[in-house]
């Protein structure tokens, strides 16, 4: 039996979300204080777990945490927490931060040899790269089990005996997934594209006759159409509609979202565009969107970090041509006007 002082000094923690949690979930899905949305690593328990219960690990990143301990509903568990430095379950095991050291530490710190009559872990799926089964078995005498890829399919798996079935496997990367992740992209670069909106919006009141402010007014809010369209086809349209966008590079599909939104743009008159400005910010479009879709690869279950390496290596000296050049043409038409 545990003793119960024991018990009595670790953390409960409910299943049920408050509204601050809601709120916090809302702010990071927003990429506002990712970096500070961590909770205390180590032990908590939910409802009145004994001996017997089972033991599920997170990161300590409060989201992951959060929708794990949403799922747990109902059951009397325990939940170890791995100090991942306020990164996710998937990319600590990719950094290395959710990894066997750290796991090896935390059941030593939390004694969970004196809470148990049992010797195994439930891990996420998603934090296998990270973890050696057989060192964290060799120094703890705890067997690593590796759970379903969704929380929500815990109770489906303890049902099944701690087995998952091939759906419970598979990483799924669906519509509303990636729609999900949008405000994060979104959100992120936010300050400097409202900069470069300044920027562009001060260079068009230049001409060969001097500054114009009328132009500048006109010009400017043309360009903020155009690098408005150029940012959502990079950080919205591209990630929404990605598995249906041509070629397997991210910075590629955002060349391709940005120039079909630039045509429609052109073709329904809502931008009047001519001669050098035209190509200009055709290019700059191309070049801004196809930055912006390449970020979205860190978000991605369809990329590597060699895939990614490979995709810079091409992309970012293209992207760097194309901005340059469609700034040059952009100031060439307005000296010619």
């Amino acid at each position: 039996m545990i003793e119960e002082n024991t018990i009595k000094n670790i953390p409960a923690i409910s299943t049920q979300w408050s509204a601050t949690d809601y709120i916090g979930t809302f702010k990071v899905r927003s990429a506002l204080g990712r970096k500070a949305y961590v909770v205390k690593p180590g032990l908590y328990k939910i409802g009145n777990p004994d001996e017997k219960s089972e033991v599920f690990v997170s990161a300590n990143y409060k989201l992951s945490f959060d929708i794990l301990r949403k799922n747990l509903s109902g059951l009397n568990s325990w939940i170890l927490v791995l100090d991942t430095k306020g990164v996710n379950v998937w990319c600590a095991a990719g950094k290395g931060i959710f990894g066997t050291a750290e796991l090896i530490r935390k059941i030593n710190s939390s004694k969970l040899h004196d809470l148990l009559n049992h010797r195994r872990l439930i891990l996420p799926q998603l934090s296998a790269p990270g973890i050696c089964g057989h060192q964290v078995k060799e120094k703890t005498g705890f067997k690593v089990i590796f759970g379903p890829v969704r929380a929500s399919d815990i109770k489906p798996f303890l049902e099944s005996g701690l087995k998952a079935s091939e759906s419970m496997r598979t990483v799924r990367f669906r519509f509303r997934d990636r729609l999900i992740l949008t405000p994060v992209e979104i959100f992120t670069s936010l300050k400097y594209f409202a900069m470069v909106i300044v920027f562009f919006s001060i260079l068009s009141g230049f001409s060969s006759g001097g500054y114009y402010i009328n132009m500048a007014t006109k010009q400017g809010l043309t360009s903020a159409i155009l690098l408005g369209s150029a940012y959502l086809s990079g950080t919205f349209l591209t990630p929404v509609l990605l598995p249906w966008i041509p070629f397997r590079y991210f910075a590629a599909k955002g060349m391709i979202m940005s120039g079909i939104v630039f045509l429609m743009l052109i073709f329904f008159k809502v931008v009047d565009l001519s001669g050098f400005l035209t190509i200009g910010w055709f290019l700059i479009s191309l070049g801004i969107a196809s930055f912006l879709a390449m970020n979205f690869t860190g978000a991605s279950t369809f990329t590597s970090l060699s895939g990614v390496k490979k995709e810079m290596r091409i992309f970012v000296p293209v992207q760097v041509i194309f901005s340059s050049a469609g700034l040059l043409f952009v100031i060439l038409s307005s000296f010619l006007l």
